[in-house]
């Protein structure tokens, strides 16, 4: 998993002291907020302690903070949005190249799409309707809820439970084997994983540690690793 680069950002407070003015294409803080405006089209927003917002038919090249979450709003564009300790939230019929956060979930928006990857560690991926994501969907201590959307690429989670409902994956899909390390809470309990209604995954779902798989009566699925299916027919599953 690519993270951003958190040094070049800290560092970002000498060049403020020294450096000259900005241009209006690229907006740097080390206090504070940032906002792009409506309408208009941004290069770089880098910001170490504040939130990043992008108003709804703005275009940015690319979101970056440490301590702050990345809004943004319905119809705009960002090329990419990176955060260390923070939430991203794509709005509706917004498109994004990627996102990638550490700590803090990812929330789409109905008909939003993502180019590439979406990435986070500590934090749940959700999508709603008309969803698109070109890439991978990958989170380590969070789940992955999808309802009506399309991933080209593979779901992958450590600790997660995984939920979809109408959803097409084509990557497949990897629940990993749990490995120490700061970044990894693993525990007893068994991830669930929901293949809901009308769902598709192409590819393989491999399961390197024990899950609850459930597949529903009108879901297809490829070949399965390290888990038996067990076959519901309601809106959910029942739960022991």
């Amino acid at each position: 998993m690519r993270t951003t680069p958190l040094a070049s950002l800290i560092a970002l407070s000498l060049a403020l002291a020294a450096g000259p003015a900005l241009s209006q294409q690229n907006v740097e803080k080390v206090f504070g907020g940032i906002t792009a405006e409506s309408g208009k089209e941004y290069g770089s927003l880098e910001s170490v302690n504040g939130g990043i917002t992008v108003r709804e038919g703005a275009v940015v090249r690319t979101a970056e903070t440490v301590n702050g979450g990345i809004s943004i709003a319905d119809r705009a564009r960002v090329g990419s949005a990176d955060t260390v300790n923070g939430g991203i939230n794509l709005g509706d019929g917004a498109t994004a190249g990627t996102l990638e956060t550490v700590n803090g979930g990812i929330s789409l928006g109905q008909g939003a799409i993502v180019e590439h990857d979406v990435e986070t560690v500590n934090g749940g991926i959700r999508g709603r309707k008309g969803v698109q994501v070109g890439g991978n969907a990958e989170t380590v201590n969070g789940g992955l809820n999808f309802e009506g959307a399309k991933i080209a690429g593979g779901l992958t989670t450590t600790n997660g439970d995984i939920t979809l409902d109408a959803t097409h994956v084509r990557g497949g899909i990897l629940v990993e084997k749990p490995s120490m390390g700061w970044w990894n809470s693993s525990n007893s309990r068994k991830p669930r994983i929901v293949i809901g209604p009308d769902s598709v995954v192409e590819g393989t779902l491999v399961f390197e540690r024990e899950v609850e798989l459930f597949v529903h009566g009108t879901a297809k699925v490829g070949a399965v690793t390290g888990a038996t299916a067990q076959a519901y027919t309601d809106k959910l599953p029942p739960r022991d």
